[in-house]
């Protein structure tokens, strides 16, 4: 009961650490913007003819998204740690998708600010090559992709994007990953008996 609780705290203390964390620097972010040319604001699908979400949004929306998503991986670890999986290994995974969320925000935001239009027009694909891999659809994954993003476009504009991304990559995590996997175990098995005389 007692080791419940202790849980129970450590989770609640991680999302306050984070969302602290995340609320310092998006507020951080928004006061050098007003200071260095006004708070940006971001057209959707970049046309002009349509409406702009400001940046500001993003003082708001980030913080309880990171104090949502954070709490859903705390959530699934603990699941998953209860069911006998290894609690380092589950932690090193979130470590590894976080990561992998962020390193993909920033590129693509690079991308973007730099004009890299060859990797920027095969992002579909590299979402979809990387949903067979790894679920993006997991909440660690979904944060960082919007923090790697938030400088270049706000929070609004990766939260929707990612959300979309996250549907697809649960169709293909879930259903076309494993008969990828059981095709590929049959045709192994297929190849390693012996033809018969």
């Amino acid at each position: 009961m007692n080791k419940e609780i202790a849980r129970g705290q450590n989770r609640s203390n991680s999302k306050v650490l984070f969302t602290g964390i995340v609320t310092v620097l998006v507020l951080s972010l928004l006061i050098w913007e007003h200071y260095h040319g006004g708070i940006a604001s971001h057209h959707i699908l970049q046309q002009q003819n349509l409406p702009a979400i400001s940046n500001w949004w993003s003082g708001l929306s980030l913080p309880v998204l990171t104090w949502f998503l954070v709490g859903i991986s705390e959530k699934r670890i603990g699941k998953q740690s209860s069911q006998g999986q290894q609690t380092r290994n589950l932690q090193i995974q979130a470590l590894r998708l976080f990561v992998t969320g962020l390193g993909l925000g920033v590129l693509i935001a690079t991308s973007f600010t730099n004009g890299y239009s060859a990797f920027l027009d095969n992002i579909p694909y590299i979402i979809l090559v990387l949903s067979l891999i790894i679920p993006i659809f997991y909440a660690e994954f979904i944060l960082e992709f919007i923090t790697g993003m938030t400088y270049t476009f706000g929070a609004i504009l990766p939260t929707v994007f990612i959300f979309l991304l996250a549907l697809i990559g649960i169709l293909t995590y879930r259903f076309i990953r494993p008969a990828i996997v059981m095709l590929t175990v049959k045709l192994k098995s297929g190849l390693h008996k012996s033809p018969s005389r």
